[in-house]
């Protein structure tokens, strides 16, 4: 039994990378990319994780798994604003599609 949910976590956390990686090639945009990439790519990672952790359910490698989640989960967000920051700073091209810039005002007031 712990083979089969094993296996149905593999391939929905393969799925979400999967969907991260559609994400990264076909979105518009270097701040919709790197939201579909950290979302799902988070999600897919931690899914393949959590297989690690049911299909070998020794304490050692469930504590790590449960690390290397905890880890994702906190420097994944992170990482995505800081690559956001930099990208919108650096004057890299938005979406044409996008209405609303909040952070035009915003960036004019910071030394």
């Amino acid at each position: 039994m712990t083979e089969f949910v094993a296996a149905l976590l593999v391939v929905a956390g393969g799925l979400f990378a999967l969907a991260a990686a559609i994400g990264v090639l076909r979105l518009p945009d270097v701040l919709i990319r790197m939201h579909a990439s950290t979302k799902a790519g988070t999600l897919g990672s931690g899914l393949i994780l959590v297989a690690v952790a049911v299909h070998f359910g020794e304490t050692g490698i469930v504590a790590r798994a449960i690390a290397a989640i905890v880890f994702l989960m906190l420097t994944a967000p992170v990482a995505a604003h800081m690559i956001g920051r930099a990208a919108y700073r650096t004057g890299v091209p938005l979406w044409k599609g996008m209405v609303i810039d909040e952070l035009a005002d915003a960036d004019r007031r910071e030394p």
